[in-house]
């Protein structure tokens, strides 16, 4: 009978524990740090193993240290991965390797995970002796413990990635609801009897720098913006909902078109830094006077049609964008005369400026012509929402949509 059989069961028996212990260590959650500790423990105590370095690679290509023992910081600091590892594709014995800084150790093992090499594994002996050495015994044995460890490691990662991830789009679901609140919906609106306003938004990205607002200055005077951030994203979205508040706290009945124009872009240059600009609209109408005065602060130009009339006037006076520059150079404000029925709409790019693949398509005429064979803004607007729906649901579309539409109503009770 061969004496041999019931030591070879053992040690099969013994080595399954072994792996049994690390897989329930992985199960139960433990961190990195306590793994490569228990992992240590076991090449020391069970397999002989004095010396040991592992490396892993990230997933920004750079070499990390994970453990080391049984060596000393000038043999870690010696050796380069990238230089001395990088090569080794299988398992390699080092008693007879030209690899000079390696010699300490008596193996190298390659570590892979769904066949991408992701570490390495060098390992020696607690100290030298006759016959085969422990450590190259045991190498396959040692090679399978390190894998193990890789794929805990690998799946590690994965789950921060995920709950970095989860975290990331929770907050971006916060970002957009408080966003969105501030864009405000049609049906909260300001109404009053010699004034319609309208609005339209169909937002493309989950927070964007997208802006309107109308607001009752006084009992005879209304004020109202629209404005685009330059960029996407968290940043945009918060640059806007800052600059919101500051339009409602310096937008005043009294105030000049102009001198709100150099306060707001004052404002936007503390907070900002010039790192980004706003394109903007604003506009005050007085309903006594019967007159619109506005500041274009480099945003796309509103039209406005005047009842009886095919003319469409683009209202573009005004000045460059908010924060581009620390003081506006110019400022130029205009008034017009408001008759009764005149309809004004204003919009942002995502309206007017769709992708159709291998052109970009600009609806600037299309709009011109809903406006001029429009009867009421209720009827503009209802088209204006089928055209930007239409290019939204081809894929056209590739930014926020943001309209406001306003009928003036009455006509001004003083005449001059």
């Amino acid at each position: 009978m061969d004496s041999s059989r019931p030591n070879r069961a053992s040690l099969y028996k013994e080595r399954l524990n072994l792996l049994l212990d690390v897989t329930q260590t992985i199960n139960e959650r433990h961190s990195v740090d306590e793994l490569m500790q228990e992992f240590e423990t076991l090449l020391r105590e069970e397999l002989g193993v004095g010396r040991v370095i592992v490396f892993t690679r990230g997933e920004d290509a750079k070499w990390n240290l994970i453990l080391s023992c049984g060596v000393t910081q000038q043999q870690v600091d010696s050796i380069d991965p990238e230089r001395d590892l990088l090569g080794i594709t299988k398992i390699e014995n080092l008693a007879l390797s030209e690899r000079e800084r390696l010699l300490v150790f008596d193996a190298v093992i390659p570590l892979y995970h769904e066949f991408k090499l992701m570490g390495y594994v060098l390992v020696g002996d607690q100290e030298l002796g006759d016959g085969l050495s422990p450590t190259l015994r045991n190498l396959k044995f040692i090679q399978i413990l390190a894998n193990l460890i890789i794929v805990f490691i690998e799946n590690k990662k994965m789950q921060t990635r995920l709950l970095k991830q989860e975290s990331l789009k929770h907050e971006f679901e916060i970002a957009s609801q408080i966003q969105q609140s501030l864009v405000p919906k049609d049906s909260e609106m300001l109404r009053t009897s010699y004034l319609t306003v309208r609005s339209l938004y169909k937002p493309h990205h989950a927070v964007g720098g997208d802006y309107y607002d109308v607001l009752s200055l006084s009992p005879y005077s209304v004020g109202f913006c629209i404005a685009d951030v330059s960029g996407k994203g968290m940043g945009a979205a918060l640059l806007m909902s800052n600059f919101q508040a500051i339009v409602r706290s310096l937008f005043t009945a009294n105030i000049s078109m102009s001198r709100l124009v150099k306060e707001l872009n004052e404002r936007l240059n503390l907070n900002s830094k010039n790192d980004k600009f706003i394109t903007a609209f604003l506009g005050r109408y007085n309903k006594i006077t019967g007159r619109l005065t506005y500041v274009n602060a480099g945003h796309l130009s509103p039209l406005l049609c005047v009842p009886g009339s095919e003319e469409i006037r683009e209202l573009d006076k005004g000045s460059i964008a908010l924060g581009m520059l620390d003081e506006m150079p110019t400022i130029e404000e205009e008034s017009i005369r408001i008759r009764k029925g005149t309809r004004l709409v204003a919009f942002t790019d995502g309206l007017v400026e769709v992708d159709e693949g291998n052109r970009v398509r600009n609806s600037f005429l299309e709009l011109k012509n809903i406006m001029q064979t429009s009867e009421h803004i209720d009827e503009a607007m209802k088209r204006i929402d089928d055209m930007a729906e239409r290019d939204k649901l081809n894929g056209f579309a590739f930014d926020d949509i943001s309209v406001i539409g306003l009928e003036f109503n009455r006509n001004g009770s003083l005449i001059f």
